[in-house]
């Protein structure tokens, strides 16, 4: 054999390529999984390979020079003809789902034909792989049904809160209007009898219509706050850039204005923003902050902080009092309407501000905790953002 010197080495020599035989072509399409055969301009079949005889469970000799007609039924072998024919009118690959019937179903292939040259540029032959989707395709049909049950229970359940909606629309206009008007009439009788029978009434009498007007006033305040817990669970949200610190300071402002007699060394850290809605967010620090002004009343040295950390890529604001604090194994209360860790003779409220703020900052994809213990004051950290994974507020 005539070799090449390559850098000066007798040894190493550029052989010519060999050429590769009819059983060395048949070998590498037989050991491949994809379906592969080649038909003429005519249709008829010159070459398959093994899978394609698997599939059909025919012999190669018995394929060669049949047509699909011969082989599949009339609407198969129709579209497969067509398929064959855009191949030829185009003269590059082309790509398409085939529905093969075989081993007692049908199955779908993503096949790829393209046509085979001649040396006068004609197409002389179409050459046709495809490949078994079938599984994938009932996947994907598994999941457009587990898609669309899923929007019909989405549906279902989105007409169910709606109709709830509706109901707590009609409960809450029965509260601030059936349940009002008794109570205007309970606090106008007993102003009446107040005014014009206070000498009639003992101390003893006294005392009770005392206690009816404080009753009165504690119903409406209640009426108030369920008509407030409402609102936060039904007002739709509107998210812009609110900045905390404001809003904290003008909270406090209120409080200080609605009892001046009190001395309350309050911190609010500059620049506690987020992306919320203002006026629910205003609502927590209301509640927040009522709370640590309210349960600091006994502390000659009252103090209040708000201010904020990250952890884990979210803001976490805090609002710290040293007030009464409160005992840790009744946590799980905290956020349940009417749920009070504190006698009302000691501190005033209907227990229902918390479940305000646990609805407004839940509404808003946020967490909120408490630490506390008693008579060492309490926080209250809470977020405003949906957290990554199972990530939670410690």
């Amino acid at each position: 054999m005539v070799g090449t010197k390559v850098n000066g080495n007798p040894a190493a020599e550029v052989r010519p390529p060999a050429q590769v035989g009819h059983e060395q072509l048949m070998a590498l399409l037989d050991h491949t999984s994809a379906v592969i055969y080649m038909r003429d301009a005519d249709g008829r079949y010159m070459l398959v390979n093994r899978e394609y005889e698997r599939l059909f469970q025919l012999r190669r000799e018995n394929i060669v020079g049949l047509t699909d007609h011969d082989l599949f039924p009339k609407d198969t072998a129709d579209a497969f003809r067509a398929n064959d024919l855009q191949a030829f009118a185009r003269g590059v690959p082309v790509q398409m789902e085939e529905e093969v019937p075989g081993d007692g179903e049908v199955r779908t292939y993503i096949t790829v034909k393209f046509p085979l040259i001649d040396a006068t540029g004609h197409p002389y032959a179409v050459c046709g792989i495809s490949t078994d989707i079938t599984d994938r395709k009932r996947a994907e049909e598994q999941v457009r049904q587990l898609n669309a049950n899923l929007e019909l229970r989405v549906r279902e359940r989105t007409a169910e809160l709606e109709a709830s909606t509706r109901e707590l629309d009609a409960f809450a206009y029965s509260v601030s209007h059936d349940l009002r008007a008794p109570l205007r009439s309970l606090e106008g009788f007993s102003q009446v009898l107040q005014e014009d029978y206070a000498d009639v009434l003992d101390e003893q009498g006294q005392q009770y219509l005392r206690r009816i007007q404080a009753n009165v006033g504690r119903m409406a305040q209640m009426i108030d706050d369920l008509l407030g817990l409402s609102r936060a669970t039904r007002t739709e949200l509107h998210r812009e850039h609110t900045d905390l610190s404001a809003l904290a300071r003008e909270v406090i402002a209120e409080l200080r204005n609605a009892d001046p007699g009190r001395e309350v060394e309050v911190g609010v850290a500059e620049g506690l923003v987020a992306q919320a809605d203002p006026h629910l967010i205003r609502l927590v620090l209301q509640n927040l902050l009522g709370n640590a002004w309210k349960f600091t009343a006994n502390r000659a040295d009252a103090t209040i902080t708000m201010d904020s950390a990250p952890c884990h890529g979210i803001e976490v604001f805090a609002v710290t009092d040293n007030g009464a604090g409160f005992d840790m194994r009744y946590s799980h209360k905290l956020f349940d309407p009417f749920q009070r860790l504190h006698s009302a003779a000691e501190y005033e409220g209907t227990g229902i501000g918390l479940a305000i703020v646990q609805r407004i900052i839940t509404r808003h994809g946020g967490q909120i905790v408490a630490d506390s213990s008693p008579g060492n004051g309490a926080t209250f950290r809470f977020s405003l953002t949906p957290a990554p994974g199972d990530w939670e507020i410690r």
